[in-house]
């Protein structure tokens, strides 16, 4: 059968319908594949990094004190922390050999992994972070090599569980929207104060009047405007802070093995090799998700790719100072808002990363956004992922058998650590690193009640995979 193509332009670029078009469409590069003007490059890059950039530093701000560093050998493991995300992005997005998705997808410092990587370092210093080097270093290579087998998961991931899987993701996300509305530090005074959840809810007006009233390529960065005029706004209001400007270094490179040789203890490594199948099976949903978004399907050898770059960027982190990288699915929210689907943009985005772990003041300049206005953003960015997996869920066939019982209860079980954030209080500390991931427990039960009620048993209906699958969405590409 002759490719189709996915991509819904197509019609009005080829109106001839005689042989032409098959040519034309089939050398026509898919938007994930095209390469944008520099300008437009750099600025939609930088949106990325601007929606992510909280998310990287965050890990180490917690792991950082938690171990004993201080506050300058903190810093340092923020900056390692952007430099090896930008290293686990351009191995998503270029890849080499079987290694990447080559989607528009953002790996970054997991926070999977923070719980149990407090835990093993806790007060012991620099011998703290070493071990939790060496636990990342062994689990990252076993995940590596478990890639080929765990990506052929994909036949279990049909529209029921990546449309709850995605709904999921959007879900879950938008309490760290409201937590960087409220000031991002709960122990702050001002945490919750009128003065930062009004900054966040004129940061969102500006953001939809942005998307509203603009056209075209500003259309297209309308977020990154509005986290620049949410800024602008919050200097007079006083909550800009620009002491990180002055504090900041010039230049600095992550020393390889700063903090000291890799330790290998096997308590460490078995946590951390539980965390890197966490961080798998969410990177796995994102995948189909983000495939679902730019109208290219992941199939089982681009997962395979992904993973290998999740799980060989996470190998590499730790040589400069970083750690577990996985994919950062608010930036997922962001393709899906912008429409801006090439992978060439998200890879500007990761040498922007190298270049801010490399100059610290550069870094310290994206700083200055204001929690509460990258949480008005933020709303926008997770709340289209949420989006996303309602519109998937609109195509997978709630009416027939089961499936209407398959979201139900995983959706039900996946809010559980949103909702009732100590339900899991009582159990032990190396099951919370599952059972607190509202996106894993939700996947986990949506993959057992899928493969329960339409596998097990009983032959499935014949139309379910054809339209849980490609119909809904390629016969209206080709008619428009």
């Amino acid at each position: 059968m002759a490719a189709k193509p996915r991509f819904h332009n197509d019609a009005v670029a080829a109106p001839d319908t005689g042989p032409a078009p098959g040519p034309s469409s089939a050398d026509r590069k898919h938007p994930v594949d095209e390469t944008l003007p520099p300008l437009k490059m750099f600025t939609s890059g930088l949106q990325h990094v601007a929606a992510m950039y909280a998310g990287v530093v965050a890990p180490p701000m917690i792991v950082g004190p938690a171990v004993g560093l201080t506050a300058k050998e903190t810093a340092f493991l923020m900056g390692a922390s952007l430099f090896t995300a930008g290293i686990a992005t351009l191995l998503q997005t270029l890849g080499f050999w079987r290694i990447g998705a080559r989607l528009p997808f953002v790996n970054g410092v997991s926070f999977a992994g923070v719980t149990p990587m407090v835990a093993i370092g806790k007060d012991r210093g620099h011998d703290g972070i070493a071990v939790i080097f060496g636990a990342i270093i062994v689990a990252s290579l076993l995940g590596f090599l478990l890639a080929p087998y765990f990506c052929k998961l994909v036949r279990f991931f049909p529209p029921v569980v990546t449309g709850t899987v995605i709904t999921l993701i959007g879900v879950s996300l938008l309490p760290v929207a409201f937590n960087w509305s409220q000031g991002g530090n709960a122990k702050a005074a001002d945490y919750g104060s009128t003065t930062n959840i009004t900054m966040a809810a004129v940061t969102l007006v500006i953001v939809l009047a942005l998307r509203k009233l603009l056209r075209g390529f500003l259309q297209q960065i309308s977020i990154l405007l509005g986290l620049v005029i949410g800024t602008l706004i919050a200097i007079p209001v006083g909550i800009t802070d620009f002491g990180a400007l002055g504090d900041a270094d010039p230049i600095g490179f992550p020393t390889p093995f700063h903090f000291g040789a890799p330790q290998f203890e096997i308590a460490a490594i078995v946590s951390m090799s539980i965390v890197m199948l966490v961080c798998m099976t969410e990177s796995t949903a994102d995948m189909l998700a983000l495939g679902k978004i730019v109208d290219r399907p992941a199939d089982e050898r681009t997962i395979e790719g992904g993973l290998r770059a999740d799980t060989l960027g996470s190998a590499i982190s730790p040589l400069f100072n970083g750690f577990m990288c996985s994919a950062f699915a608010q930036n997922i929210g962001l393709v899906a808002m912008t429409k801006v689907r090439s992978r060439f943009v998200v890879a500007a985005g990761g040498g922007i990363l190298i270049v801010l772990g490399l100059v610290p003041v550069a870094a310290s300049v994206i700083a200055l956004v204001p929690l509460p206005v990258l949480g008005g953003a933020g709303i926008v960015l997770f709340g289209s992922v949420a989006a996303s997996g309602i519109q998937t869920l609109a195509a997978a066939a709630l009416e027939k058998g089961e499936n209407a019982l398959i979201v139900a209860a995983s959706v039900g079980v996946g809010l559980i650590p949103i909702a009732a954030p100590e339900f899991y209080h009582a159990f032990p500390e190396d099951l919370l690193v599952v059972l607190d991931s509202g996106i894993s427990t939700g996947c986990v039960v949506a993959i057992v009640l899928n493969l329960a009620f339409n596998h097990l048993g009983r032959k499935p209906d014949p139309e379910v995979p054809e339209q849980d699958g490609d119909r809904p969405v390629a016969a209206p590409a080709g008619a428009r």
